[in-house]
């Protein structure tokens, strides 16, 4: 079972799951609107926002979660990064950070099955493995917009020091919060 779903009954357990998944879009919805000063671009902290929920929620709940975001983003909600000003909706998700979006609610299925039960360096290995199909998915779509060979400069450079700190970080936090939680009952 995930770090953040305690047993309940299937009734209790529905709306728990609701409300997980929920908070979950409203906290990736924040992260993605958070800018820290950092070099060689300002980040945000949608990164940490995913991979964190991805491997304390599980697949299932982490999957549901961004599918919420990215269905509220869809809708026309200003949940986006850069959001009202560089588009909502689907035009924004059609835009240049369309792959990235994409590669992120896949990332939820690989990190929240490969961390599952997993320590620090499983955990953050995990997470790698969710950051490459984040990656992977950003730069094809990317690559639409930038020539091939400005691509890695403009679509991985850029982030990749930023997104390496904030797996560390949630790693950390989901093992330290597996040892608070203690063992299963």
């Amino acid at each position: 079972m995930a770090l953040l779903t305690p047993s309940l009954s299937r009734s209790a357990s529905l709306w728990r799951n609701v409300a997980l998944t929920l908070c979950g879009a409203t906290l990736i919805t924040i992260s993605a609107k958070v800018q820290i000063p950092f070099w060689p671009v300002p980040m945000t902290l949608h990164t940490l926002a995913v991979v964190f929920l991805a491997a304390a929620l599980g697949p299932r709940l982490g999957f549901a979660a961004m599918a919420t975001y990215l269905a509220a983003g869809a809708a026309g909600l200003p949940v986006f990064s850069g959001s009202p000003e560089r588009g909502i909706g689907l035009a924004y998700m059609a835009g240049p950070t369309g792959g990235y979006l994409l590669g992120y609610l896949l990332s939820t299925l690989v990190i929240g099955r490969l961390a599952a039960g997993r320590g620090l360096i499983g955990q953050g290995l995990a997470m790698l493995a969710g950051l490459g199909v984040i990656y992977a998915f950003g730069l094809m779509w990317l690559a639409n917009f930038v020539p091939a060979s400005g691509l890695i400069a403009a679509g991985f450079v850029p982030f990749i020091l930023g997104d390496l700190i904030k797996i560390a970080l949630a790693a950390t936090v989901v093992t330290s919060l597996r040892r608070l939680k203690g063992p299963a009952a």
